[in-house]
């Protein structure tokens, strides 16, 4: 039972955290101090793909219809709204991709409990959020040079603590993109990155599954999805009425919180 209700505990983390801007691998990595690591189902590969899976189809359900544009663009490639949007797509993917596969050695060494760094990066994701709550003239659509730097900021947000979500929609909103254009088009560009985590994780053979973590990956999975389609809707209706601070002030608290943790536990 202590196992299912990790689980469950994990995957609302999880769905949480993927589309709110507060750092998904920064709560992970505070949560995993608090339980201690035996308690973590983080710590199963098989756990953490299927948390991905659950928030890449909680994203593909609320955004059906912006896929369906983005999958007709690619097969039908004709130089239309839908084919630019999807090259646009492919384009904020590259950053995030080149960083992940050539430095994946480095980065697994910036995870494992450093709270102090996880506290500095959520400090940073506030000032982020910060700005861009107090952004003006924010109604131009994604363009291409836009689109790939709203790329460099989803690689710099693989540092734990620093919010995907967050320093991609402050990016768009700071360059003047349009905020609920900026909201879709930062929840759009993670899925094929998650997809493409998710195949990388079952083609290296590190899975493993007995019939034990069926419950638990059930539980979790149900958690997470459920979480993830509420909390993607709901960001998006918090992008566009500009309530950016609420989580800026709620980062630097739980940044305030975890440098003092660090500090005083060194």
């Amino acid at each position: 039972m202590n196992e299912i209700i990790n689980s469950v505990l994990l995957g609302v983390i999880q769905g949480l955290t993927e589309f709110l801007p507060v750092s998904s691998s920064g709560h992970l990595e505070l949560a995993k101090y608090i339980l201690g690591d035996d308690s973590m189902a983080e710590e199963s590969l098989m756990m953490t793909v299927t948390l991905h899976a659950a928030t890449a189809l909680a994203t593909l359900l609320v955004f059906r219809k912006d896929v369906w544009d983005i999958l007709q663009g690619l097969f039908q490639f004709r130089w239309n709204e839908e084919l630019r949007f999807s090259l646009k797509i492919i384009l904020s993917m590259i950053p995030a991709a080149f960083v992940g596969l050539l430095f994946e050695t480095q980065i697994e060494a910036l995870f494992g409990q450093r709270i102090l760094l996880v506290g500095l990066m959520l400090a940073v994701t506030g000032v982020l959020l910060l700005l861009a709550d107090r952004a003006q003239h924010t109604d131009q659509p994604v363009g291409f040079g836009q689109a790939f730097i709203i790329g460099i900021a989803q690689a710099i947000a693989i540092l734990p603590g620093i919010s995907r979500s967050g320093a991609t929609i402050s990016t768009s909103v700071l360059l003047g993109i349009d905020r609920e254009r900026a909201a879709r088009f930062s929840f759009l560009m993670v899925v094929p990155l998650i997809l493409g985590k998710m195949a990388k994780d079952i083609l290296d053979g590190g899975l493993a599954f007995s019939s034990a973590q069926a419950a638990p990956l059930a539980a979790g999975f149900a958690a997470a999805f459920i979480t993830g389609a509420l909390a993607c809707i709901w960001m998006i209706s918090l992008v566009k009425r500009s309530k950016l601070i609420y989580f800026s002030v709620y980062c630097f608290i739980i940044a305030a919180i975890a440098v003092l943790v660090a500090i005083t536990a060194s």
